[in-house]
């Protein structure tokens, strides 16, 4: 051992002097270097118990980043925590993290669709009552309506997207957009929506989406989707965008803005007479042209009275949607991409978390617009209303 090596505590006490104290747990595992000069130091660097707000800065990972090369070290607040689905054959390095926090409450005066009582295993009857019907051309009561409910769902993202760092467990964003569409009168649309147990998806890394909130903290690098929805006056709004945590790698930038970008070159097609099919083929060059696959299980959707409907929209070429956008509907694009050249999903257990086969990252951006008699309304935009 040299005397040379300084104490790795991120707060030493004593200036990181040359050190002697080395961590008994790095020794056994081979690791070089972690010495301390003290036991304040040691503890500070290892202690499960502190704080875990820097998380990549705790010495702690480095153990466990030892013992299981190549995984991601899914640490959560709670030392109680665990991976429900220790069997499963996971394709990335994201996990699980559980216990889920209880299902949180909705005070009784707010309107709530017909879902929020039962729940359904599969869809709620009063979408699949729909099925087969064309898409719905809304009133100027009710396209008021959804502009409201849009507008407060933009709110609630951009208030959960403040709060984006790394420390923050998705268990927390989840109680942050519950609170925030609460305070609007609101309910979080995807709460027991076919059973789904929380108020927001928040989708990480290689996740394509549907991630459920739990006790895993973002990390450093990290890239998260939070997938907003709330019903108000009968009526419900969706959007959703992809976060960096902290500073992310130049291919996960590429990812993010080539998404952003081939949502907005899809939005900017939209006018009445204008081909469902053709959204497709206008976002998949785009995100080949960037090494980029889209997604093809998932879709854009109707949306107004109810979550989802009619009409249903791929976001890949030679897509075999029918129908013309008019005047008056309302629906959603939300591309997923992921990095790479495969666009299929794997499913975790939970039945929700869709991710990508081969652990590569996937990114999505959603819009709720509307068809207007010359063009489009983008009714969840954070700006600019209109293109």
């Amino acid at each position: 051992m040299s005397s040379a090596i300084l104490c790795q505590s991120d707060s030493c006490i004593n200036g990181n002097p040359p050190s002697r104290m080395e961590c008994p747990s790095c020794s056994k595992l081979g690791i070089r270097g972690s010495f301390f000069c003290g036991q304040e130091c040691f503890k500070a660097g290892c202690d499960a118990r502190l704080d875990l707000t820097l998380l990549q800065k705790t010495h702690k990972l480095i153990h466990e980043l030892a013992k299981n090369p190549g995984s991601s070290v899914n640490v959560g607040k709670s030392s109680d925590s665990y991976n429900p689905f220790p069997n499963f054959s996971f394709t990335g390095t994201v996990r699980p993290l559980y216990p889920l926090s209880p299902r949180r409450t909705v005070p009784d005066n707010i309107p709530r669709p017909d879902y929020a009582a039962t729940g359904t295993i599969g869809r709620p009857i009063s979408e699949i009552r729909e099925d087969g019907r064309p898409p719905r051309i809304l009133t100027s009561e009710e396209i008021e309506k959804m502009r409201t409910a849009c507008r407060l769902s933009r709110e609630v993202l951009d208030i959960a997207a403040s709060h984006v760092r790394p420390g923050i467990t998705t268990d927390e964003i989840d109680e942050i957009v519950h609170n925030a569409t609460i305070e609007r009168n609101a309910y979080p649309s995807t709460m027991n929506y076919r059973n789904y147990p929380k108020s927001v998806c928040t989708s990480i890394n290689e996740v394509i989406c549907h991630g459920i909130p739990d006790q895993r903290i973002l990390q450093e690098g990290d890239i998260v989707n939070i997938d907003v929805s709330l019903f108000y006056d009968g009526y419900h709004g969706d959007v959703n965008a992809t976060y960096p945590v902290g500073k992310i790698d130049e291919e996960s930038q590429k990812l993010i803005r080539t998404t952003r970008e081939s949502l907005d070159a899809a939005i900017r097609i939209c006018k009445p007479g204008a081909l469902f099919r053709d959204l497709g083929k206008t976002i998949e060059p785009i995100a080949r042209a960037n090494g980029c696959a889209v997604v093809r299980a998932y879709t854009g959707h109707g949306i107004h009275e109810l979550f989802h409907c009619s009409p249903n929209i791929p976001h890949y070429a030679k897509n075999k949607a029918v129908g013309t956008m008019k005047t008056g509907m309302i629906f959603t694009i939300e591309p997923m991409l992921n990095l790479g050249t495969n666009w299929s999903e794997i499913h975790w257990p939970d039945n929700w978390t869709a991710t990508t086969v081969d652990g590569k990252r996937s990114a999505q951006f959603e819009e709720t617009l509307l068809i207007t008699e010359t063009g489009v309304e983008i009714l969840t935009a954070g700006r600019s209303p209109s293109i």
